[in-house]
């Protein structure tokens, strides 16, 4: 009845305002509430970005590491995985290192995937079989296939173990400066192996390594050149120095042209530039000799794994 007190829900509480006697608690005002900017993709836990930039962060490794002398290793890198049926045959036929054989259950077996079980078989590979979402998270979500092989990572030398080997000869090694594609790290690799070259070097940052692509490219070659990793490059070429090597850098402005060198008889570090930027400022001034390969004007420059190539044979030459 009206004006009976006693009706549950019939007095007002204090405070003059309209309204419910049992509240929301604040929830609906908090729920209107702004909670800040929205976090990039990268950094929210579950979202895709974030899991693909953790893989990434995984594969390339804890970092460099000094080993107390003046070329350095890095520290290991992880291991690599190659996935796709044609880059999988290619990369056993080239005889990269491989750990591991991958492939999916209940796969559809072509030629190429017969070829890489055989093969793997031969050189007494593991072949693991593997669920579809197991290779998925393995290749990181590349079109594999079906089929994917590990390469662990690649053991490199110290750059002074490089100058003390005992190999028939005059002692010739090869330095890149600047080479970011490992394809033409790897036709280095090839032509060094080729004509007598005792080994490559390369500089531990801003550099091609030796990835499954390098060694496909260098055609087995790189099971018998030894790669050595440096540090400090310029450091590494006056230390060369400092053991009786001469150092000649490639660069179309050279002082010398390559059919009059006369060190080509001499102990020999040949270092390459990149073929944009050429060599570095302090490599160059390193170099006892910046030689030059003559060419047709109707080109600008050569592919810096051609003019090593071009090089490399000249050397040879003049040597026999």
């Amino acid at each position: 009845m009206a004006g009976n007190s006693q009706r549950r829900g019939a007095v007002r509480k204090g405070g003059g305002k309209k309204g419910a006697t049992v509240g929301s608690g604040g929830q609906r005002r908090r729920g209107l509430e702004g909670k800040g900017p929205t976090p990039k993709a990268a950094d929210r836990p579950n979202h895709k970005a974030h899991r693909a930039a953790q893989a990434a962060s995984k594969r390339s490794g804890s970092g460099s590491g000094g080993s107390g002398r003046t070329g350095g290793r890095k520290a290991p890198a992880s291991s690599e995985v190659v996935a796709g049926r044609n880059a999988v045959v290619e990369a056993l036929r080239a005889s990269v290192p491989v750990s591991t054989l991958y492939v999916a259950g209940r796969i559809d077996a072509d030629d190429r995937v017969r070829e890489a079980i055989r093969t793997a078989t031969e050189r007494s590979i593991p072949v693991l079989e593997t669920p579809r979402g197991e290779l998925d998270r393995l290749t990181d979500g590349a079109v594999h296939q079906g089929l994917a092989v590990q390469v662990p990572p690649y053991e490199y030398a110290d750059p002074r173990d490089l100058a003390h080997q005992e190999l028939p000869g005059v002692p010739l090694l090869v330095a890149l400066d600047g080479i970011t594609d490992p394809r033409n790290l790897g036709a280095i690799v090839r032509s060094t192996a080729a004509f007598g070259g005792h080994g490559v070097v390369v500089p531990s940052r801003r550099s091609a390594g030796m990835t499954a692509s390098a060694w496909k490219t260098s055609a087995g070659a790189a099971a018998r050149i030894r790669v050595a990793q440096a540090t400090n490059l310029t450091r590494a070429l006056q230390d060369y120095q400092k053991a009786g090597f001469f150092v000649i850098g490639l660069d179309m402005d050279g002082d010398v042209e390559l059919p009059d060198l006369e060190l080509a008889s001499e102990p020999l570090v040949i270092v390459v530039g990149s073929e944009g930027a050429g060599l570095s400022r302090l490599v160059r001034e390193t170099c006892d000799q910046i030689v030059s390969v003559p060419m047709s004007s109707a080109v600008e420059s050569l592919n810096a794994g051609i003019a090593t190539g071009v090089t490399l044979y000249e050397v040879a030459r003049r040597r026999r």
